[in-house]
């Protein structure tokens, strides 16, 4: 058996033919592309020559100069964001910067800033008939700002607070000096506008600063007023009122008083004590403090002396012993009574001071009834307080920013918020047009363009198309099928398109396909994986049997297969058991059901009513949903579909895109074709090599001699005979036994 060449076969690009036609003609392309480059040349070496400059400005807040010390603020303003740049750049491309600079540099008076005051020919022809606009309709003010803004840019150095200034200009000293007019402009419409503002700012100030100072003075004469009037006089620089100061001086009387009074009454009740008791009192402190109980206690002590000087010489009861003793028990007595004088002292201390306590807390209850009412009248006071402080504060801030403001109206005290970065200078080189340049572009352009030309010429007149090599003489012997990268459940293809087709006519044996279906519909559950339909001992033996047709396919590593099924849905049967003795052999195999029965699909598919190749090429599901797994098997089923089957059979031409498709994401696709005709397995399999399996279980010998030679005819020299013997219910009845 041997594998069956298509008549119809793709062409591919002879890139070799490509290149000779490049070379043939390479005079031509050469002359036409030094042709285009002296034309270049020569048409930018007469064009005006333009030059460019460009100046830099940082954008970043600037101090003032302050004539005197100390007036500078305080505050630092921010540096300048993101949107304060882009205004930036806005403001300097305003038109009223413009106007001046073009003032300042007399630019109405170029030609070059007002070219509409000599129109070409071309230009008046055009304006005649109405196919343009006058331009000197336009005022020459805005002709000149029209060409103004074409020969500038100004934009932001990325990352940065820098503007830069670029212009385009004729002449190369106009070209550095309008960049320069412009930043000094600007500065100076900067510095103009904050000493506007300044300005402003003063002459509001000092209206308001003016009412303020009447505000404050009547403020603070409210306060003077309400404070005589509620007697609420400060005393010094305390904050306390009068009635505070006086309750504080009584309370801290009235606790000195109280110690003394309790003082005085425990030194006189301790003197009474000791007197009544007999005790010596010269030890007490109110006692020993007495100048005359001193005298008398050194008296005492004098006559000590002489009792005890005379006791040696004199008896106890000699006269003047007995004087003796009787003037010492006087002084006792004497220094008794002044102890009692004492402490009749420390009482009458007491008693005034009981006096002095009582008065001090009638007149404290009196300086707090006085307190009380002076505490409500400072209320009123605070608030007027109040008041005149935040209308002082508030005249101080705007003192203080006047003179801020008035500081900054000098000459130098207000600085635009710019810092020059580079100036333009006057450039020596062009910078438009770029002779060489040009040319060398122009010319690889030609060079470039005539060849693409020549290839298309080739390609056109069919000379650069040569037929494609057939897969099978690429490939190297011993090859074996690797299994793709690609998942094929997921494959990526194209849309379907209706393309107008021969139906093929199928007959149905409905009956025999639901025989099959009821022999072959198994639960998975209850068979193994060996139990899926293989070719019996006595069909390997068989050169025709499914085995064999299997061995065959392997060993050819054929990618695509055809089937046909003269017989109807037996046949198509043997294909189904073809695809899972493929499956069972580790290949990767999908089978297209193109029959009009649906055979292949009861038979594999687990639902009958999944879509499939009919839905498919009618456009009404994607690839990836029409492709399913076997219900008995590892291979997978493209089933018929539920679109209409004539619909879908006018677009059957694109079956071998799909089947091109499929062979890219599996070893192997066997598309069952049912009874059909050479002209219609012609006109499905039109690209690539593939084989023709006629699949015929009892095959008659005048029948396939009539089927072969009618694909003779149609181009196919060769078929594969498939006799595969579809086991019946007996046969399975015997196995299960």
């Amino acid at each position: 058996m041997s594998s069956l060449g298509n008549g119809h076969q793709d062409v591919d690009i002879d890139l070799a033919q490509l290149f000779r036609a490049v070379w043939s003609r390479k005079g031509t392309i050469l002359a036409a592309t030094a042709l285009t480059g002296a034309l270049a040349f020569v048409g930018a070496s007469l064009m005006d020559p333009t030059y460019e400059a460009d100046a830099r400005v940082l954008i970043e807040p600037q101090q003032p100069t302050f004539s005197s010390p100390g007036t500078a603020s305080g505050t630092s303003e921010p540096p300048s964001d993101e949107l304060n740049i882009v205004s930036q750049v806005q403001l300097l491309q305003s038109v009223d910067l413009m106007k001046q600079v073009a003032r300042d540099l007399k630019l109405y008076e170029r030609e070059e800033f007002d070219p509409d005051t000599k129109p070409s020919a071309i230009s008046d022809f055009l304006v005649l008939f109405g196919l343009k606009s006058n331009p000197l309709e336009l005022p020459p003010e805005q002709r000149v700002l029209k060409a103004f803004k074409e020969k500038l840019q100004v934009y932001q150095v990325e990352k940065s607070r820098v503007i830069g200034i670029e212009f385009t200009s004729k002449d190369p000293a106009l070209a550095a000096a309008v960049p320069n007019a412009i930043i000094d402009v600007y500065r100076s419409l900067q510095s103009g506008a904050k000493l506007d503002s300044n300005s402003d700012a003063v002459r509001w100030l000092e209206t308001e600063i003016a009412n303020l100072r009447e505000k404050v003075r009547d403020a603070e004469q409210k306060v003077a007023e309400y404070r005589s009037s509620a007697g609420l006089m400060p005393l010094g620089t305390d904050s306390s009122s009068f009635s505070a100061k006086q309750l504080s001086d009584i309370s801290s009387e009235l606790a000195r008083v109280r110690g003394e009074r309790a003082d005085a009454e425990a030194k006189a009740q301790n003197v009474l004590a000791a007197v009544k008791s007999g005790r010596p009192t010269d030890t007490l402190d109110a006692v020993a403090g007495s100048e005359s109980v001193q005298r008398l206690k050194t008296t005492e002590s004098q006559i000590r002396g002489q009792i005890s000087d005379l006791s040696t010489t004199l008896l106890d009861g000699h006269p003047q012993m007995k004087a003796l003793r009787a003037q010492l028990s006087g002084i006792r007595e004497q220094i008794a009574a002044e102890s009692s004088k004492i402490a009749a002292s420390l009482e009458n201390d007491a008693a005034v001071a009981r006096e002095r306590e009582t008065q001090l807390i009638a007149q404290l209850n009196s300086v707090k009834a006085d307190s009380a009412r002076a505490g409500e009248d400072e209320v009123g006071m605070n608030a007027l307080e109040r008041e005149a402080a935040a209308q002082r504060q508030l005249l101080e801030t705007y003192l203080a920013r006047y003179r801020e403001a008035s500081s900054r109206l000098g000459e130098g005290a207000s600085p635009a918020d710019a810092r020059v970065v580079s100036s333009a200078i006057e450039p020596s080189e062009q910078n438009f047009p770029k002779v060489i340049p040009i040319t060398i572009v122009a010319a690889l352009a030609t060079l470039i363009l005539s060849a693409v030309l020549v290839m298309m010429l080739e390609l056109f007149s069919g000379r650069a198309l040569r037929p494609t090599d057939n897969r099978a003489e690429d490939r190297e012997p011993g090859d074996t099928f690797d299994p793709p990268l690609t998942n094929p459940s997921s494959p990526v293809f194209p849309a379907p398109v209706a393309v107008s087709a021969n139906e093929i006519e199928t007959p149905a044996d409905n009956a025999l396909a639901e025989e099959m279906e009821q022999f072959l519909d198994l639960e998975p559950e209850n068979r193994d994986d060996d139990d899926a339909p293989v070719a019996t001992a006595a069909e390997e033996e068989d050169e025709f049997s499914v085995s064999a047709v299997a061995t065959y396919l392997i060993d050819e590593q054929t990618r695509i297969a055809f089937a046909i099924s003269p017989s109807g849905d037996d046949g198509s049967t043997g294909t189904v058991l073809l695809a899972r003795e493929l499956s069972a052999r580790g290949v990767r195999v999908v089978l297209v059901d193109m029959t009009g029965s649906a055979c292949p699909t009861l038979l594999m598919a687990p639902n009958p009513d999944l879509a499939g190749v009919t839905d498919l090429l009618c456009g009404d599901a994607a690839f990836a949903d029409t492709i399913h797994p076997d219900r008995l098997s590892g291979a997978d089923i493209i089933p018929q579909g539920n679109s209409d089957i004539r619909q879908a059979m006018r677009g059957a031409d694109r079956l071998s895109m799909i089947v091109d498709a499929l062979a890219d994401a599996y070893d192997m696709v066997l598309v069952e074709c049912g009874p059909a005709n050479a002209e219609g397995v012609a006109r499905l399999s039109r690209s690539g090599t593939h084989e023709i399996i006629l699949s015929a279980p009892e095959p008659n010998p005048e029948e396939l001699a009539e089927i072969m030679a009618a694909f003779e005819s149609a181009g196919y020299s060769d078929l594969v005979l498939m006799a595969a013997s579809v086991p019946t219910p007996d046969d399975r009845d015997r196995d299960a036994a």
